[in-house]
């Protein structure tokens, strides 16, 4: 089981704005039942590593059907293969080692 965050940047749109494109993406990965999870910064995709990658190529093409000119797609890939990874697992491992049970590692305020 593996894990895949992706970054898709629309380029070429005329805006500065990329929500539009994030929620044409996010519709496409609903309709096709597939594990994820949307970040501030990204969205983190689970599922076999084989199958994920063709996600991504998909994905990398909704940007140019919605008319952007020019994409930028970044992907990072956890492929492990001792044990079966879930979306969240990692936050979870870190929040018992800082007996945290919230949720809330990492978050701090200025």
């Amino acid at each position: 089981m593996a894990l895949l965050q992706i970054n898709v940047i629309p380029l070429g749109t005329g805006s500065t704005s990329v929500g539009e494109f994030v929620a044409g993406i996010m519709k496409t990965l609903a309709r096709d039942g597939v594990v994820c999870k949307l970040t501030d910064m990204g969205t983190v995709l689970e599922g076999e590593a084989e199958d994920l990658l063709k996600i991504a190529a998909r994905i990398h093409e909704i940007p140019f059907l919605k008319g952007a000119k020019r994409v930028v797609t970044q992907i990072t890939i956890d492929d492990r293969r001792d044990k079966k990874v879930s979306i969240g697992d990692k936050v979870a491992s870190v929040n018992s080692r800082l007996n945290i049970e919230d949720g809330s590692a990492g978050k701090t305020e200025m």
